[in-house]
């Protein structure tokens, strides 16, 4: 097929994120699954661009569903409101930097229109004209929900579900949760962290960061980022990510065991710092195997050695039936939580939490500390973390786990929340497992 037949969703980046988001508003599909249908021919600028679009429309969708919704009595297919959420996005973006805003909706507008008489028909292509010009006044229009704002305004025009802000309204008080909503709604930064041992020092294109190792991959430049994260030298980790490996405090030489190790950031990192020694990446078979074994070959380097079982299901006996140790002198447990602490990177948690959740996963969560300190020897140490910036999740679990496992002491801990400390938020526990007795 010669370029000129292409059909646009194949060769731009607009009408492929229009495609993306038509499914992700009639099916929810997560969006980690939907990027890795982009088509390969993409350019790397345009792949980040489509992305982009996609990333800013979820993270805006409650805003423009309900401006739409004012401006539409009946909602059209999902292809034509996926086109007027990618306008209205852009909408959002011209007027958030200082831009014309007739220029700007004039053009952006415009291009709606074209791409919808492709992507769906003329007669919506119509619609998208005469609707999305009132969807830019109304947007104007728009202006920061006051202080004392009820929650139902605040979900609104910051696209949250409303019983979650309520929730941190709750826990958190008005102004934390106002900077939290502000925070989620910001594009993620994308960060490297530069591995040890590697040749050559960190390309001089790289931002620092105020995370000694962690580095900025500027607008544009992940084409020359890409190369780097292939050979090893770099690894695509949020600075949040070393919270807990911290806490560990990997020693050179030791033997440490990483459970629900997958993606496998934090496994190169214990692993980094406690070389020569090396790291047991323990996660469930499967996907996420596949994904944590994928990861850890890329970034070559690595004593680490994979292994797979159920944290629910006798984990000793797993690791013992793979010739492997059944006690370490450190054990991190990254616990699956509601990944509160990282929505700006993962910006579709919010329409997928349920408000149960919270209690479900701190169920969970205690149990599996629980299996997690059984693998721990004598005169050790656990450390139990989340992504998630709920107490529920965390320091409640901790005393509940402190409660039920004699011979652990709380050693330290450490809380970021993203809006205070600039990264992605998380939460880290230090379990001291106690010596026994002398003789």
């Amino acid at each position: 097929m010669t370029p000129a037949a292409t059909p646009p969703s194949q060769t731009a980046p607009w009408p492929v994120a229009v495609a993306l988001l038509a499914r992700w508003l009639a099916e929810r599909e997560r969006i980690d699954r939907l990027m890795d249908e982009i088509p390969p021919g993409l350019s790397p600028v345009d792949r980040a661009r489509c992305q982009h679009l996609v990333f800013g429309v979820i993270r805006h969708a409650s805003r423009l569903e309900a401006a739409l919704a004012r401006l539409i009595a009946h909602p059209p297919r999902f292809v034509t409101r996926a086109a007027l959420f990618v306008a209205g996005f852009e909408l959002i973006e011209a007027g958030s930097d200082g831009a014309d805003p007739a220029g700007q909706t004039a053009k952006v507008v415009h291009h709606a229109v074209e791409q919808t008489k492709v992507l769906a028909s003329p007669a919506e292509a119509r619609l998208v004209n005469a609707v999305g010009r009132r969807l830019a006044e109304a947007l104007r229009a728009e202006s920061l929900p006051p202080a004392l704002a009820p929650a139902a305004s605040l979900a609104e025009h910051y696209s949250h579900p409303v019983w979650l802000v309520r929730r941190w309204l709750a826990e958190f008080g008005r102004e934390a949760t106002r900077a939290l909503l502000d925070w989620n709604q910001l594009p993620a930064p994308v960060y490297v962290r530069w591995r040890p041992g590697g040749s050559g020092a960190p390309a001089d294109w790289l931002k620092p960061t105020r995370w000694p190792g962690f580095f900025e991959v500027p607008a544009g430049r992940w084409a020359d980022a890409e190369p780097l994260v292939r050979s090893g030298l770099a690894y695509v980790q949020d600075p949040g990510t070393r919270c807990a490996v911290d806490l560990l405090a990997p020693q050179p030489g030791e033997t440490l065991l990483d459970l629900g190790a997958a993606p496998g950031g934090k496994t190169l990192l214990m692993a980094d710092r406690a070389a020569p020694g090396r790291v047991v990446a323990f996660d469930l078979p499967g996907e996420r195997l596949v994904r944590l074994r994928a990861n850890l070959a890329a970034g070559g380097r690595t004593a680490a050695v994979v292994a797979e079982g159920n944290l629910f299901e006798e984990p000793g006996l797993a690791l013992s039936r793979q010739g492997l140790a059944t006690s370490y002198p450190g054990v991190l447990l990254d616990a699956p939580c509601s990944n509160t602490g990282v929505m700006r990177h993962r910006v579709d948690v919010r329409w997928r939490l349920q408000e149960g959740d919270f209690a479900r996963h701190a169920r969970q969560q205690v149990a599996l500390a629980a299996a997690a300190a059984r693998l721990v020897e004598p005169g050790g140490r656990l450390v139990y973390s989340t992504c998630s910036i709920d107490p529920e999740e965390n320091e409640r679990v901790v005393a509940a786990f402190l409660e039920r496992a004699a011979g652990f002491r709380l050693e330290a801990q450490v809380i970021a929340r993203p809006w205070e400390c600039g990264h992605d938020g998380a939460a880290a526990f230090r379990l001291r497992r106690a010596e026994p007795p002398a003789p």
